[in-house]
């Protein structure tokens, strides 16, 4: 591993703890000697890391720092540019416009041999049958997911009858040929599914919902995996 490469671990090592990390356990979680991680911690600090800590304490980073110029190994570059032009190409026109400015933006901070690398990317987004055509700006739901609004919403069911619900949002699936708002349901007092093809309206009210959406979906994906459990029992 590069020395350039070792750096940039050891900044997404610091970024991902809120709370002071030991020196030894950043050595050992980047691979080296605690003499030579005391050397890329002062290398950092140079370079404009806001890094505070000293030996026998811990260290952690504090939040608004880049390393120019970015970095990404040719695999990560793969990723995103295959992963943006999948937005680009199948998503609303709001997020397909925020992947190709992602796009420019990182291509403005890379080394050019690594420049050459995203814009010659060989990974493409085949053409897909389209999605079912939705009614309404799926901006706005992902709107009321950051905000943790309650909305209203008229919609039809499989089975064509309509219903009026008031529903708390907390994510938005991304199908092949459908997308779905994850959400719990005033109404069912449950967690509920709705496709959003058949949201005929989608209407946000003026107070939060009472619980933080990390908390909904934590919980949401705790009951998935327990009845994956259940069905896997069963068969």
């Amino acid at each position: 591993m590069s020395r350039s490469q070792r750096l940039l671990d050891l900044l997404q090592i610091l970024r991902s703890h809120r709370m002071p990390v030991s020196g030894a356990a950043l050595a050992g979680q980047t691979g080296v000697s605690l003499r030579t991680l005391y050397r890329d911690i002062a290398t950092l600090q140079a370079q404009g890391a806001d890094i505070e800590g000293e030996a026998g304490v811990g260290y952690v980073l504090r939040p608004g720092f880049l390393l120019p110029p970015l970095m990404f190994s040719q695999q990560e570059i793969e990723a995103l540019v295959l992963g943006s032009r999948w937005v680009a190409g199948r998503a609303d026109a709001g997020l397909a416009e925020a992947a190709r400015a992602a796009l420019v933006k990182i291509a403005a901070v890379l080394p050019d041999g690594l420049r050459e690398e995203l814009d010659n990317s060989t990974l493409l987004v085949g053409p897909g049958q389209s999605a079912a055509p939705i009614g309404f700006d799926l901006s706005a739901v992902r709107s009321a997911i950051r905000a943790e609004t309650r909305v209203a919403i008229a919609y039809r069911d499989e089975k064509g009858e309509p219903t009026e619900r008031v529903i708390w949002p907390f994510a938005l699936a991304f199908f092949d040929l459908v997308r779905v708002v994850l959400a719990w349901c005033d109404t069912r007092q449950d967690f509920r599914s709705f496709r959003a093809d058949r949201i005929e309206s989608f209407r946000p009210l003026d107070s939060r919902y009472p619980r933080r959406r990390q908390a909904l979906l934590k919980e949401w994906r705790e009951r998935e995996k327990q009845r994956r459990r259940n069905h896997a029992d069963k068969n």
